[in-house]
């Protein structure tokens, strides 16, 4: 159980004690058992306040501590199964179920968990006494440094030996780093390399360190490997023997060492390589060592981790690296299996194909490339092995898992469950960001801050991963944000081969065996996620309620009619993901999984009774008809954040006010009046705009509006309405928009072009895109207000001929776009002259337009500004810079 989840549950325990808001907790047999809640709540808050808030910092790494935590965890998760059924049972009943008795107690009996509660107090006690004893040096569980000594240096003479191997693809990478090593200015500076394990960092400093123009620019190269464990006598020791291997280093001291460092590097212009350095504790100290003699010295960094880079101050460079291609992967592996001699015709095609399977990782190709130089040269086996990649990757114990599972090992602890969470998902599966977030918090993973949101707090998370090269973005949103992302192979197969190990989940890739069953009736799962097509009833049932969370990614996922058993087996259900299975309307019973936090489910109507999930977080409905009515105790979803869906919801009216801060693709009844006192907390809004109304949505916290104009029909996805966060308007309307707006667009709405001053007066406006016929008429003049934060436009298909605008309106442009505006005559020459502008992209214009964007060229290339980047048609206009010589 998470921390995460302790605290939901702790949530939970008090809406069960204090609330009267939730019709299911005004039933007679609950309120009878407030009192047992009520001591529960108290005791576990108790242990929280001991193990996790107030803690000791002398018992801090203390590994007793540690398995305490672990166990009262454990104890927390047993409390709320007994917690949950006991509530299960109640709702059954109340529905006119009545299941296995011996399982679903029409009582709560919390005796064991008081028992274990007490006990992990006693011993708590216990160890606090005994530490008060004993002295502070003889505590255990302090950190462990790998000794010093030779040992050490000479793995990282030989792994730099190692490194004097074949490469590819990094030539422009050498160039670019190198080119920074040698840019102008003497205070001593750092460039890193970022990238996954198994990338190549260490690879590309060891082509930069060797190559000839770095080798006679600096007078002093260097070398330390520094890894998760290190000894700072040991790291001096890597120097001064990469600088001066003659150099009698054993019998020095620390201070000698120093000293001996720092006269070598006195008055010299040098460069280090800090190889593999994985925190920033360890940047700290060994920045100490190197001087700065304003000279022009560097410090060449490789590290996994953005956060460490971005700590050292890499102010010239943070350069990510990235995969190879299929072809440089495939000119690799001929290299390394061949040696020079020519690829034989008949292997071409397999070796392509095992190339490809490597995922651009290059420790992957190095590995493939050791297993078929091995073999005999023959097609049907090379066939083979191309169907078997991973096996053999797999196999290689010291090689490509190891080397990825170090960066598992290093993880703080919040984030492990978030990483082992990517390996439920199939290979190459493209994963939405805003969806995953939702999951994590519905899983429990997410620790609360009164500060901040839990999905920004999620947000945050996934960032970090990515910021660890453990994720792969595939997209980016329009303010920066990770919009899509996924798992590379071998990274995923860590994230398996880990949560199998910590019965993290169990994944279903294959049709049900004996062997599924001997799992799920001996093992408590809390996780199940498909990935294959079984029909989700042929599933073994549990001797008792357990599973947490199912997640269906087949697409032939089914569900045959017996409903009963499923309800019954998977009542303690959280999570219920079922976006791919298209199949069967079970929409009567949800109302019985009634712990769900996260619901995504194919409905052909949406039954009142839905609105007893009073645990709801998360409830996305996808449906093949082009509305859905909501009903109006929809608010009983008291702790409901999200609501989507693929078609158009309708509430014709709302009981009481909602805590709801995402509502895509709903219309509003008479009965929603007052939009602001409805929806208080919301944040991203997409409903209808009627022209003949007063529309007000000036929301204290919305940030992103999405009103689609009445004329509109049709159905996005869910995906679509997340991701893109488009916004519509109707004409001749009454409407006011929030000062917190940062995301608009208006599409077939028909607005003059003169309620454009409504939009340049939003103080925090960052993204607008106007899109088929958002606004109607064939002139746009700006005149003298400013667009104050504005950083990206888009204009398409809109039926403008004159564009009148200067640079003075778009103080912070960094981004335009014009697609499809086929009778607009040009840009204005103008907003070439933003400094903020990086980039115009234009798409299907008309030829005079294209003759301003050459003038633009021209005049910004005339003032040396060359980095604006000008794209028409997929196609970069080139940029007259003057060439320099070498």
């Amino acid at each position: 159980m998470a921390y995460g989840d302790v605290q939901m549950f702790m949530k939970k325990l008090k809406q069960l004690i204090y609330s009267n808001d939730i019709p299911i907790i005004k039933i007679p047999s609950i309120v009878r058992e407030r009192p047992q809640f009520q001591m529960l709540y108290e005791e576990l808050s108790s242990m929280i306040q001991t193990l996790f808030i107030h803690q000791d910092p002398g018992l801090e790494n203390f590994e007793k501590v540690t398995n305490l935590r672990k166990r009262f965890k454990a104890v927390a998760e047993e409390a709320e199964d007994i917690v949950d059924l006991f509530l299960s049972t109640v709702h059954f009943g109340n529905y006119g179920y009545f299941p296995r008795s011996d399982v679903f107690h029409p009582s709560l009996n919390l005796e064991a968990v008081m028992r274990s509660i007490d006990s992990i107090k006693m011993e708590f006690m216990t160890m606090s006494i005994d530490n008060m004893k004993m002295d502070a040096s003889q505590r255990p569980g302090t950190l462990q440094m790998q000794s010093a000594g030779t040992s050490r240096t000479r793995n990282s003479l030989r792994s730099r030996k190692v490194l004097e191997e074949i490469v590819v693809g990094i030539d422009r990478d050498v160039e670019i780093i190198r080119d920074k090593l040698a840019e102008d200015g003497k205070h001593l500076d750092v460039v890193s390399i970022v990238g996954m394990g198994g990338i190549g960092k260490s690879t590309l400093a060891n082509k930069v360190f060797s190559d000839p123009f770095v080798v006679y620019h600096f007078h002093i190269l260097g070398w330390v490997t520094v890894s998760q464990t290190y000894d700072k006598r040991d790291l001096l020791i890597q120097v001064l023997s990469s600088i001066d291997g003659k150099l009698e280093l054993e019998k020095a001291t620390d201070s000698q060492l120093h000293e001996k460092l720092h006269r070598s590097l006195y008055c010299k212009r040098y460069l280090i390589v800090i190889d593999d350095i994985w925190s920033t504790v360890a940047w700290d100290k060994l920045k100490l060592f190197f001087p700065d003699h304003n000279n022009g010295s560097r410090i060449l960094l490789t590290s996994r981790l953005t956060e460490v880079a971005a700590h050292a101050k890499s102010d010239r460079l943070i350069h990510h690296l990235q995969h190879l291609t299929e072809e440089e992967s495939w000119k690799l592996l001929c290299q390394k299996v061949f040696q020079g001699d020519e690829c034989p015709e008949w292997l071409i095609e397999p070796g392509m194909q095992i190339a490809k399977n490597c995922h651009g990782l290059p420790l992957s190709v190095v590995v493939m490339a050791g297993v078929l130089a091995k073999e005999a040269r023959n097609k049907d086996l090379w066939v083979k092995i191309s169907c078997s990649v991973h096996s053999y990757i797999a196999s290689d114990e010291k090689g490509c898992l190891e080397t990825i599972a170090l960066s598992y090992d290093h993880l703080p602890l919040h984030l492990r469950d978030c990483f082992l969470y990517l390996g439920g998902f199939p290979e190459d599966f493209l994963i939405n960001s805003p969806w995953l977030l939702w999951l994590w918090v519905a899983e429990g993973f997410i620790q609360e801050d009164i500060s901040r949101s839990l999905e920004k707090i999620a947000n945050g998370y996934l960032v970090d991963l990515v910021d660890r090269n453990l994720l792969i973005v595939e997209s980016w949103n329009l303010i920066g944000d990770v919009l899509c992302c996924k798992v590379h192979d071998l990274v995923r197969q860590v994230c398996v081969e880990k949560g199998k190990k910590e019965r993290f989940f169990l994944k279903i890739d294959s049709p049900p065996s004996n062997h599924l069953y001997e799992v799920m009736t001996t093992h408590k799962q809390r996780r199940v996620v498909i990935n294959q097509e079984i029909d989700i009833m042929s599933l073994p049932s549990p001797p008792t309620p357990s599973i947490r969370s199912l997640l269906c990614n087949h697409v032939d996922t089914t569900l045959t009619d017996n409903i009963s058993k499923f309800f019954y087996s998977f009542a303690l259900l959280r999570v219920l993901d079922l976006e791919k299975c298209e199949t069967i309307d079970f929409s009567p019973y949800l109302a019985l999984v009634v712990h769900l936090r996260h619901l995504d489910i194919w409905l052909s109507s949406f039954q009142a009774s839905i609105c007893n999930l009073w645990n709801l977080q998360t409830l996305i409905v996808r449906t093949s008809s082009s509305s859905m009515v909501l009903p109006s105790n929809i608010s009983n979803l008291v702790n409901l954040r999200h609501l989507a869906s693929n078609a158009n919801l309708y509430l014709p009216s709302i009981e009481k006010p909602m805590n709801l801060e995402v509502l895509s693709n709903v219309e509003f009844g008479e009965g929603v009046d007052n939009f602001q006192k409805c929806f208080p907390r919301i944040r991203y809004l997409s409903t209808t705009l009627y022209s003949d109304e007063e529309n007000d949505f000036e929301v204290l916290h919305l940030k992103n509006l999405m009103l689609v104009g009445s004329g509109y029909s049709g159905r996005r996805s869910v995906e679509q309405e997340l991701l893109r966060g488009e916004q519509n308007l109707e004409k001749n309307h009454i409407i006011r928009f929030p000062a917190t707006l940062k995301q608009l667009t208006l599409e077939r709405c028909g607005l003059p072009w003169s309620d454009m001053s409504i939009i340049q007066s939003l103080p925090n406006l960052e993204v607008l895109a106007i899109k088929g016929n958002g606004f109607a008429g064939t002139l746009w003049e700006t005149g003298d207000e400013q667009f104050q934060r504005l950083k990206f436009l888009k204009l398409k298909k809109l039926n403008i001929k004159q564009w009148k605008a200067s640079s003075i309106n778009f103080p912070c442009l960094e981004r335009l776009e014009v697609l499809n505006c086929i009778d607009l005559e040009e840009i204005p020459l103008e907003l070439g002259d933003i400094s903020t502008l990086e980039y115009i992209y234009v798409k299907n214009c008309d030829a005079s337009l294209l003759e301003s964007l050459q003038k633009i060229r021209q005049e910004q290339d005339d003032v040396g500004n060359y980095e604006l980047k000008i794209k028409v048609d997929g196609r970069y206009m080139p940029s007259y810079a003057p060439q320099h010589d070498d």
